[in-house]
C-alpha cells in the first residue's frame, strides 16, 4: 500500500482530475488526452499505462452508457454490429503488438508510434467532424432518424477498426468511430449518436483492457490514483460545462492533441533531423502549436466564409458538434443558438 501513496501517485491523480475536467466540459475522450499525459509524466511503461487508462474508461463509461439507456438514447442495433466488429478487434490487437516486438525497449518504441499516430489522426477526424457539421447546417441535412437502415457490412469494418485502434492504443473509441457514425448515418441525432458510441464502448474497452491485463499485467498504483483523481475531476466538468465557452477548449485540445502526437513520434525514434536533435525537435512541437494556434482560427474562418457566415461568432464550434438539432431552411443560425442551448452530450 505505501507504494501507491508516492509523489508519482500525486502526480497520476492531478492528471486525472484535470483530464476529467476537460471531458466532463467537452465531452471528448479521456483516452486520447490522458494516455499521453501520463507518458510524458514518465510515471510508468506506456503499455502499464494503456492497460490502467482502458481499465479504468471501462469504469466511467459503464456509467455513461447505463444512464443513456435509461433515457433510450442508443440504438441498440446498431451499437450491436459495432460490437461484434470492434470486441474480437480489441481483444487481438494487444497480442498481434506482442506478437510482433521481441523485446520490452522495441514494444515500447511500438506502442509510443502507435499511440502518437492514433492522437494525430483523433485530431483530424475531430476537425472533420466540425467541417461536417458546418456542411450539414449551410446545406441541409438529412431529415432526422432515430433509427435509421443499419449497413451491416461498413458498420463491422468501423468497429474493427476502431476496437484494434483502441486495444493497441487505448485511443479511438470516442474520436474516430464517432465521425465514421457521423458519415454512415448524418441524420442520426448527437444525442442517439454519442449514446450508441457510449454502449458499444463498454465491451470495446473492456476487451481491450482484459487483453492488456492478461500479456501485461494491471498497474493497481497507476489505476487506484488515476480513478481517484479522473471521477471527481468529471464529475466537476459536467457541471461546468454549461457555464463555460466550450468553443476555446475544444481548439486547444486539437492543438494538444496535435503536439502531443509529434511529440511521441520523436519518442519513438522518429528522427527527421538525425539522432541527438532533442532540442530541434522539442522546438518542432512548439512550432507546430503556436502554427496551429494561429493559423486553425483563419482557415475556420475562411471555411465559414465560404459558406455563407460570417469568419467569426454564430454558430460557434460547439453548437455545430450538433447539426440534427438546428433547424433547416433560412433561420439555421438561429436554430443554432437554440440547439447550442443543452450539451452534446458525452463522447467516449
Amino acid at each position: 500500500m505505501s507504494e501507491w501513496f508516492t509523489l508519482d501517485a500525486g502526480s497520476i491523480i492531478a492528471a486525472g482530475f484535470l483530464v476529467g475536467i476537460v471531458v466532463g466540459l467537452t465531452g471528448m475522450g479521456g483516452g486520447a488526452l490522458m494516455t499521453p499525459a501520463l507518458i510524458f509524466l514518465g510515471v510508468g511503461h506506456t503499455s502499464a499505462i494503456v492497460t490502467a487508462d482502458l481499465t479504468a474508461a471501462a469504469i466511467y463509461k459503464t456509467g455513461g452508457a447505463i444512464t443513456h439507456a435509461r433515457e433510450g438514447s442508443p440504438n441498440l442495433r446498431l451499437a450491436m454490429w459495432l460490437i461484434v466488429g470492434s470486441v474480437p478487434m480489441a481483444f487481438v490487437g494487444p497480442y498481434l503488438v506482442d506478437a510482433l516486438t521481441e523485446d520490452p525497449e522495441q514494444l515500447e518504441q511500438t506502442l509510443k508510434l502507435c499511440i502518437g499516430i492514433a492522437l494525430l489522426l483523433a485530431a483530424s477526424t475531430y476537425a472533420l467532424r466540425l467541417y461536417l457539421g458546418l456542411r450539414i447546417v449551410r446545406q441541409g441535412g438529412p431529415p432526422p432518424e432515430p433509427n435509421p437502415r443499419i449497413r451491416p457490412v461498413p458498420t463491422l469494418l468501423v468497429g474493427m477498426l476502431g476496437g484494434l485502434l483502441v486495444g493497441v492504443t487505448s485511443v479511438g473509441s470516442g474520436s474516430v468511430i464517432m465521425i465514421a457514425l457521423l458519415m454512415l448515418y448524418p441524420g442520426l441525432s448527437a444525442v442517439k449518436l454519442v449514446g450508441t458510441d457510449l454502449v458499444q464502448a463498454v465491451p470495446l474497452v473492456l476487451s481491450a483492457a482484459i487483453a492488456n491485463i492478461l500479456i501485461h499485467g494491471l498497474d493497481w498504483a497507476l489505476l487506484v490514483p488515476l480513478v481517484i483523481g479522473s471521477v471527481p475531476g468529471t464529475l466537476i466538468g459536467s457541471r461546468l460545462a454549461p457555464k463555460v465557452p466550450q468553443s476555446y477548449i475544444r481548439r486547444g485540445i486539437v492543438i494538444v492533441l496535435t503536439m502531443s502526437g509529434v511529440a511521441l513520434l520523436f519518442k519513438a525514434g522518429f528522427h527527421p533531423f538525425g539522432e541527438g536533435q532533442e532540442t530541434l525537435e522539442a522546438i518542432v512541437v512548439a512550432v507546430v502549436g503556436l502554427v496551429m494556434l494561429f493559423l486553425l482560427p483563419l482557415v475556420w474562418g475562411v471555411l465559414r466564409k465560404q459558406h455563407g457566415l460570417p469568419m467569426f461568432g454564430a454558430p460557434t464550434v460547439a453548437e455545430l458538434e450538433n447539426p440534427g438539432g438546428m433547424r433547416r431552411g433560412g433561420d439555421r443560425q438561429g436554430g443554432a443558438r437554440q440547439a447550442g442551448g443543452r450539451p452534446s452530450g458525452r463522447a467516449g
